[in-house]
């Protein structure tokens, strides 16, 4: 089995994925702790081996690991927990011989995010065409993927969790409120909670439609939109905008990666 460790800014996600079969990569579960570059290799170990053996699985069960990481001091910790409690060299997404493998067409190459890269792997590889790629986590990001896989360069906009915390942290009397969608679609609310809902939510909509249409102008071709991350799922019940919502990209990406790898 292929361990995979996705470093965000916000949560580190591990995966257990089976690589080789006739359908791709098959994720067979995963387990989510919030990101700290101080855990320790040990710390994680005893979090993670906890969780893998109330799910059944042991460590002689993994024989690959890949870690792709947007929070550089993470790596280190992750890499100790893979050798000493695997007794495995990890793949370090986009280093060695876990490059990329695609071209990435865009001024600065090596500042091309794991997250965003391996994104446009798995995406090409699942969806035809040229693509723009919205991925909603601590930034939101808005990839561009064309027809022959190459990554074309994309926007980075804040996440609505830190438009949210920015609005309430610099304000004196304005409530904490959880991101959701508003209880109308009335964009003239009559109490603070809602006014400050509709702000944030369809503000944060409005901008994604406006994007999305500059962005497939720009291209020229049709271009398919294919969401991923935690809030994927509450914006499709409110624009049409997504063509596909596909929250295990990130992770599919990894292990295709991984995949090639253990093939050459």
């Amino acid at each position: 089995m292929l361990l995979a460790a996705d470093v965000g800014n916000t949560n580190v996600v591990i995966a257990l994925f089976d690589l080789g079969g006739p359908g791709g990569p098959r994720i067979k579960t995963r387990w989510r702790i919030a990101t700290d570059p101080r855990r320790t290799g040990d710390e994680y170990a005893v979090w993670l081996m906890q969780l893998m053996n109330l799910e059944g699985f042991e460590a002689n069960q993994v024989n690959q690991v890949i870690i792709a990481s947007v929070v550089p001091r993470a790596v280190h910790n992750l890499t100790v927990l893979s050798e000493k409690y695997f007794g495995i060299t990890p793949l370090i997404a986009g280093e060695g011989v876990a490059e990329w493998g695609i071209e990435v067409d865009i001024d600065e190459p090596r500042s091309l995010g794991a997250d965003r890269a391996v994104n446009a792997i798995a995406a090409h590889s699942k969806y035809p065409g040229d693509l723009i790629v919205i991925d909603f986590g601590t930034a939101t990001t808005l990839d561009v993927v064309d027809f022959n896989g190459a990554y074309k360069g994309g926007i980075i906009a804040p996440g609505i969790n830190l438009s949210l915390d920015a609005l309430v942290g610099n304000t004196a009397k304005l409530p904490r409120i959880a991101i959701q969608a508003p209880r109308s679609d009335s964009v003239i609310g009559r109490n603070t909670e809602d006014q400050m809902l509709i702000g944030v939510f369809w503000g944060y909509v409005a901008m994604m439609e406006g994007l999305i249409a500059r962005m497939r102008k720009e291209i020229g071709r049709p271009a398919k939109v294919i969401a991923t991350g935690g809030l994927a799922v509450l914006f499709d019940e409110q624009t049409e905008i997504f063509d596909a919502i596909d929250t295990e990209l990130t992770l599919e990406g990894m292990a295709l990666l991984a995949e090639r790898v253990g093939r050459s």
